[in-house]
């Protein structure tokens, strides 16, 4: 298979298409002013070709910050898009257009891999679309755009997940997760008195959660939205942790980009020797995948925040585009099949 990246920064999609033949599949990522106009213009320069979009940025070489980007994949891919909506509410309704998809294309572990946006409600949504992958055992990598939209084929949607399936009729495909954090001290937490539709922690272990995280980072209220690109909070899953970082200071409580429950137990991460990390994951990928066709990434905005600020940002994609043709998108929270993370890259190899 074959990968295509296009960008305008000054939302021409026209231009940013201008070479784009035959394309099997499509992935839109615009501006909030332009998505809806760009998600019609783009059915119209290509009919019925599978698509999904969102609001956010693109990248290949460099970060398309403004404008609108198209992704797109050719010669030696079967595809098929659909969407989930009522993801708030139940977006299990609509699962029947999942298994229908999958079948469509005759989905399998080895070559197949769905790639999801979603507008809100991850959590929920991605336990919803995992049910139905896990029994083919078809991993998913996706993550959140922003302004609570979506597009798939053609078609904007508020409150759904848009997900495509992508079958490489040339070879395998792999998933991949990249922490960036290791755990600091022997700090553990005990969370209490949160609220799960507001993402909000109000204790841990018995004491305001803005105290406990200020007095251990001597950090001012201020600092708390800064310093969590340094130090979030993690959850324990199996062999697994899973990053929750901070959106928001609302009184004594820390409110979150993914939901807390009570008596879950946390830690408090702290940021790794992130340069090396990024080498271990590229050398880990050589060595699973001596040929590779295309790498799809999701990095999480506050992961391009941290890297832009210590200017490492075109460091990083550069290190990455050594595995060939890699591309992706920022988003607001990182999907890995049945888990939303938070600070993460979560990305899909095809050979």
């Amino acid at each position: 298979m074959k990968q295509f990246f296009g960008t305008s920064q000054r939302g021409n999609l026209k231009e940013a298409v201008r070479g784009l033949k035959s394309p099997q599949l499509i992935m839109l990522f615009s501006n909030d002013e332009q998505f809806e106009a760009h998600v019609k213009e783009l059915e119209k320069f290509f009919p019925h070709v599978p698509s999904i979009g969102c609001i956010g940025m693109g990248y290949a070489a460099q970060i398309a910050e403004k404008g609108v980007s198209v992704i797109a994949f050719y010669d030696g891919v079967s595809a098929a898009a659909g969407v989930l909506e009522n993801a708030s509410t139940m977006p299990v309704k609509y699962i029947n257009r999942l298994e229908q998809d999958l079948k469509a294309i005759n989905a399998s572990q080895k070559d197949t891999i769905c790639i999801d946006f979603c507008s809100g409600n991850d959590a929920c949504v991605l336990t919803t679309i995992y049910s139905v992958l896990k029994r083919r055992s078809i991993s998913l990598v996706g993550g959140t755009g922003d302004a609570g939209r979506v597009s798939a084929n053609g078609q904007v949607y508020h409150d759904a997940a848009a997900y495509i399936l992508v079958k490489n009729l040339g070879g395998r495909v792999k998933a991949y997760k990249e922490n960036i954090y290791h755990q600091m001290g022997s700090h553990y937490f005990i969370a209490s008195k949160t609220n799960k539709a507001e993402y909000m922690i109000g204790e841990l272990n018995g004491r305001p959660a803005r105290d406990v995280y200020q007095d251990i980072l001597h950090v001012t209220e201020k600092e708390i939205l800064t310093q969590t690109f340094k130090n979030p909070f993690g959850k324990i899953s199996g062999n697994d942790i899973c990053i929750i970082s901070i959106k928001e200071v609302s009184g004594n409580a820390l409110k979150c980009f993914r939901q807390v429950n009570d008596s879950d137990v946390l830690i408090l991460l702290e940021l790794d020797d992130y340069q090396q990390v990024v080498k271990n994951t590229v050398q880990k990928i050589r060595q699973d995948f001596p040929r590779i066709s295309t790498v799809f990434s999701v990095n999480c905005l506050f992961r391009y925040l941290l890297f832009k600020d210590n200017h490492y940002l075109s460091n990083y994609l550069q290190e990455m585009s050594t595995l060939g043709n890699h591309v992706g998108f920022v988003g607001y929270g990182e999907h890995y099949n049945n888990q939303f993370v938070n600070q993460s890259m979560t990305c899909v190899v095809f050979e």
